[in-house]
């Protein structure tokens, strides 16, 4: 199994880890680092609404509120598609069944 990392190379580029199981350490430190990423993006949305609700918000501060939404939104992003690439392939007689 390949699994993308929540994480880029020094370089930007995708991180990758091939396992034939999900239990090792740098599994479960990836699982944490998923996890964090996106309650920050929860805090950070919970931060940023009263502030972009805000008419009288100043400029500086609504564009790092979009700053930092448009960061976690990455995050959550590449978490989305982790998970979604280890999702199991139902072949065409289960999706018949379903």
């Amino acid at each position: 199994m390949k699994r993308l990392l929540p994480w880029l190379s020094p370089d930007g580029k995708p991180c990758y880890l091939v396992t034939d199981s999900g239990g090792g350490y740098v599994s479960r430190l990836a699982d944490d680092l998923e996890a964090m990423q996106l309650a920050t993006a929860a805090d950070v949305l919970g931060l940023a609404r009263p502030l972009l609700d805000d008419p009288s918000s100043s400029y500086t501060e609504v564009r790092y509120a979009g700053i930092r939404i448009a960061e976690c939104l990455s995050d959550a992003l590449r978490v989305a598609e982790s998970r979604g690439m280890r999702l199991p392939v139902l072949d065409e007689q289960e999706t018949e069944d379903t």
